[in-house]
């Protein structure tokens, strides 16, 4: 039995995710951490990890790039593997994530799906067929209007993986406004559609001559997500040092 800690317990997320791992038996959440503070569950709950004195396996955060400072200091100082889904860190903060790497294990990945890790996996294995047969590239990504950033983290981790594949040849176009020329074949065309309360779509579109491929991921519920970080917890568990990916969890 895995025994994990919720950081961001009383959030949207860490709600979900508490209520998903009700319904696993191979773990359980011992404690959270929330600066609000409030308790509704059946496990102690900390306003800051320096409070905290569960012993725990796994800690899963969804909480803010603000806080992730601090919960890597406590991580390291315990030892405790970390599954991290904040996102918006800044390049000090991803120095600092690869730093903690070298003595904890840390996963992070763009995004917590099952599904979406598996299109990566196939991406990088199709895509290379695609480009040799002459097809352009498209990625379409749809949000809710809430959505702060553009294009979605998601997008690009789609497009990396599809030109880490293609040996890294390939540009990023984000707008072609500007432009009138043909397009020009090594480009990756990434378009963000922002509206209502769209989860996450992901389209990668691969278009020929008079034929069009698309390989597409939709997310009906947030709780995609947290299903993911529950696998990535089991996982990481118990592991060595080093940066972990979902694709580990996959693998």
């Amino acid at each position: 039995m895995t025994k994990m800690i919720m950081h961001g317990c009383n959030g949207r997320m860490g709600h979900m995710i508490i209520d998903l791992v009700k319904e696993d038996e191979n773990i359980e959440v011992v404690a959270g951490v929330d600066a609000f503070g409030e308790n509704s569950y059946d496990f102690p709950v900390f306003k800051s990890l320096s409070e905290c004195n569960v012993e725990a396996d796994v800690i899963v955060d969804f909480t803010s790039a603000s806080a992730v400072d601090g919960l890597l200091e406590f991580c390291v100082s315990r030892k405790m593997p970390v599954v991290l889904c904040s996102t918006g860190l800044s390049e000090a903060q991803l120095d600092k994530v690869k730093e903690a790497s070298k003595s904890i294990a840390i996963l992070k990945s763009a995004n917590m799906s099952y599904g979406v890790n598996a299109l990566i996996k196939i991406l990088k294995e199709v895509s290379p067929l695609f480009a040799a047969a002459g097809f352009d590239i498209e990625i379409v990504e749809k949000h809710h209007n809430q959505k702060l950033d553009a294009p979605s983290g998601t997008a690009i981790a789609l497009a990396d993986s599809i030109n880490e594949s293609l040996s890294n040849e390939y540009e990023y176009v984000y707008d072609r406004s500007t432009r009138r020329e043909k397009r020009p074949v090594k480009e990756i065309g990434i378009s963000a559609i922002r509206g209502g309360t769209i989860v996450g779509d992901h389209d990668v579109i691969f278009a020929g001559k008079d034929e069009v491929v698309t390989l597409s991921h939709r997310a009906y519920s947030r709780a995609v997500f947290g299903k993911g970080a529950i696998e990535a917890a089991k996982f990481l568990a118990g592991k060595g040092a080093g940066m972990y990916d979902m694709a580990d969890v996959l693998a």
